[in-house]
């Protein structure tokens, strides 16, 4: 149940990240993220959504799949 769970997120993120890397060929707005310590370089805006969208999933996922052990 954990390994199906593990892979159809796994699987799911990896299309999505496939799709946002051929949908930003031919984006023109960039822009850096600052951290705490440095900047990124110039990346795309559409890059920066996506990736934190993707991010969010795979982290929200992993979340729910300790969860769902606790509960037994």
């Amino acid at each position: 149940m954990i390994f199906k769970k593990l892979f159809f997120t796994l699987s799911l993120n990896s299309f999505l990240f496939m799709i946002l890397i051929i949908g930003i060929q031919n984006s023109s707005n960039k822009s850096k993220v600052n951290f705490l310590i440095d900047e990124t370089v110039y990346l795309p805006v559409s890059f920066i959504m996506g990736a934190s969208f993707i991010s969010g999933s795979l982290i929200g996922s992993f979340l729910s799949i300790n969860f769902d052990r606790k509960k037994k």
